[in-house]
């Protein structure tokens, strides 16, 4: 799915973060703690801005809902940290609002006991969140898309295009009793639950192909008018060098048979691995032939080729599943829900119930 570019760009784009942060983050922690409520608000209507502008993607990928689960994150630990380190629970060391904590003091059952409840209320929270929001949004969203203050994206379906949102697959956060058998023998062995993948997984991947095939071909018909000038000044050359008495003493240059015979045709997958560059062979140029031969192939035939070759490359893409608009919000909600009981939630809970330590260290 990712090229070259988009591994540079983004290492770039991490290394300027980390610099960032490194060199402005405690000034930023402070700003959050320091103030009141207008700090922490104005980072969180950046990041909804940062949602709404976001970029459409190329194809159909989760790459928008990625980008809002970062946001939601974002928002609830932001959030949090400034609650949580007003409450008088949090430590100041080494950071505000760290959550205390200490092996030694509270030993590891209550440590994995802790565990165990934080875990749980991920799965409560989602599991109880995502449904309820999923039924209750659509309403509202039809309400808005009403007044024109919707915000359509791409590859998503408008709330007045659908009546409810059906489940999904990955609505279910714990599995079914019939799927844990097949879920121990992936763990056992991971290998065979993987799948090899082979050739384009999405329509950018394809588009980047056919691409790739055009700049090959377009490659090919250089280089060989490049080779059929050099070939022709060679002959001429050749005939203008004459011997005494006239007769020439260049010696005469053998070709093999099969030399001026047209080149077969490449199927279509010698053609797709050229393309996909997953093995070291070429796109071969296609040598003159004789007009009834394969590789004399008029231009409109070549087209009605490289048709059916698309087609049936786009034919084996699977199929997204329908997204709906609710979705960025209901994503937006849930994400943002977790990372506040990670950073806020959970620590109270565990003062409340004897499992944490409740003082300042000393």
């Amino acid at each position: 799915m990712h090229g070259f570019f988009d591994v540079l760009v983004g290492s770039a784009l991490g290394a300027s973060l980390s610099i960032v942060q490194c060199l402005y983050g405690d000034n930023f922690d402070h700003f959050i703690h320091a103030g009141s409520f207008k700090a922490p608000a104005v980072v969180i209507l950046i990041i909804l801005v940062l949602v709404r502008i976001h970029p459409e993607p190329a194809d159909d990928c989760p790459c928008f809902d990625d980008s809002v689960a970062f946001a939601g994150v974002m928002i609830g630990v932001e959030l949090g940290n400034w609650h949580f380190g007003r409450s008088g629970r949090a430590w100041n060391e080494p950071t505000l609002a760290t959550v205390p904590f200490n092996l030694e003091a509270l030993g590891w059952p209550r440590t994995i006991a802790r565990i165990v409840i934080g875990v749980l209320m991920v799965f409560a929270w989602r599991e109880v969140m995502k449904p309820a929001l999923l039924k209750s949004l659509p309403p509202i969203f039809r309400i808005v898309e009403m007044l024109g203050l919707s915000l359509p994206r791409r590859f998503f379906v408008q709330a007045s295009e659908y009546q409810q949102v059906p489940n999904q697959k990955d609505d279910t956060v714990l599995p079914a009793v019939s799927e844990i058998p097949s879920l121990l023998t992936s763990f056992r062995h991971p290998r065979r639950s993987r799948s090899v993948s082979v050739g384009p997984q999405s329509e950018a991947d394809a588009y980047e192909t056919l691409a790739y095939r055009d700049k090959r071909r377009r490659q090919s018909k250089s280089d060989m008018a490049t080779a059929t000038s050099r070939i022709d000044e060679k002959s001429s050359s050749e005939k203008n060098a004459s011997g005494y008495f006239g007769i020439s003493t260049s010696h005469r240059v053998s070709r093999p048979p099969t030399a001026g015979l047209p080149t077969p045709a490449p199927s279509n997958l010698d053609l797709y691995t050229s393309m996909t560059g997953s093995e070291q062979v070429l796109y071969t140029p296609l040598t003159p032939g004789t007009a009834s031969g394969a590789s004399s192939r008029r231009p409109s035939s070549e087209r009605r080729q490289d048709e059916r070759e698309e087609r049936e490359m786009f034919s084996k893409l699977e199929k997204p599943r329908v997204r709906y608009d609710v979705e960025v919000v209901t994503k937006l909600i849930v994400y943002t829900g977790i990372a506040w009981i990670a950073v806020e939630g959970a620590p109270i809970l565990f003062e409340t119930i004897g499992l944490g330590l409740g003082t300042q260290p000393g």
